[in-house]
């Protein structure tokens, strides 16, 4: 009997070298991959590095909104939130009339 390609993949399709796994370093990384957006989105891009800091610090997190989890992840969550608030000031600001950009 011969086995088809790739049928040794199919059995276990969320094998932990295929997927990231739920727990370990990799929520560690996220969390340290959130505060640099958000660091980062201080200086550029705050409308877009904002979100993805919280995204990556409630994935940190574990996807939920306990304080209890990381610290990286709870600084990317809320300086992602503050990145983001300050961006949509900021085009608010950019937006007003007289304010001569567009």
């Amino acid at each position: 009997m011969m086995a088809g390609f790739g049928q040794g993949t199919r059995r276990h399709p969320r094998s932990r070298g295929r997927t990231w796994s739920r727990s370990g370093p990799d929520r560690a990384t996220l969390g340290i991959i959130g505060v640099i957006c958000a660091v980062a989105g201080f200086f550029v891009l705050g409308i877009i590095l904002g979100p993805v800091a919280i995204v990556c610090g409630w994935l940190a997190m574990g996807r939920t909104w306990s304080r209890s989890g990381p610290v990286p992840a709870l600084v990317a969550l809320v300086l992602g939130a503050i990145d983001t608030l300050l961006a949509i000031i900021w085009l608010a600001g950019a937006a007003a009339p007289g304010s001569g950009l567009l």
